[in-house]
């Protein structure tokens, strides 16, 4: 099976030591997780054995095996989060967007995921869409959040 865009991100890494981590997030960026025939693709080309890619793979958050939707939203739900209402901010995610953690819309515009912490406890409660950090929020901030992003 020939892919140029796997052997674009191959060809930059071929004979590069360690240079997996750095392959396979190229792939996710450019699929927005990491298929699995293209998983194989990687392992023939770069000669390692597939177990080793999907170890790499299942090791670190930043790679799922499922698609991922446009935007990837994560609530925090730890502890300075949780008593400033994240299970509220999480509730009227899950309402507005018809999916639990874990789940894709069905338009594949956004993944929903929790967090045990997001690093920035005075900001509580806090959901961050992709790299853009919303903070101090209120149920009724929810939706408009989400509108300016789908």
């Amino acid at each position: 099976m020939k892919d140029e865009k796997i052997d674009a991100i191959t060809d930059r890494y071929k004979d590069k030591e360690g240079s997996l981590i750095q392959a396979l997030l190229d792939v996710n960026s450019q699929y927005n997780y990491l298929p699995e025939n293209e998983l194989r693709y990687i392992a023939e080309r770069l000669d390692l054995p597939l177990s080793q890619v999907y170890s790499i793979g299942s090791f670190y958050s930043a790679f799922t095996f499922k698609p991922r939707g446009k935007h990837l939203i994560r609530v925090c739900t730890g502890t300075a989060c949780h008593v400033r209402g994240a299970s509220k901010i999480l509730e009227e995610v899950e309402r507005k967007l018809e999916i639990n953690p874990g789940e894709t819309t069905e338009d594949k515009t956004f993944t929903l995921e929790t967090v045990n912490c997001l690093g920035c406890c005075a900001l509580g409660p806090v959901m961050v869409v992709d790299e853009d950090y919303h903070g101090k929020l209120t149920v009724n901030k929810v939706e408009k959040i989400l509108k300016s992003y789908g």
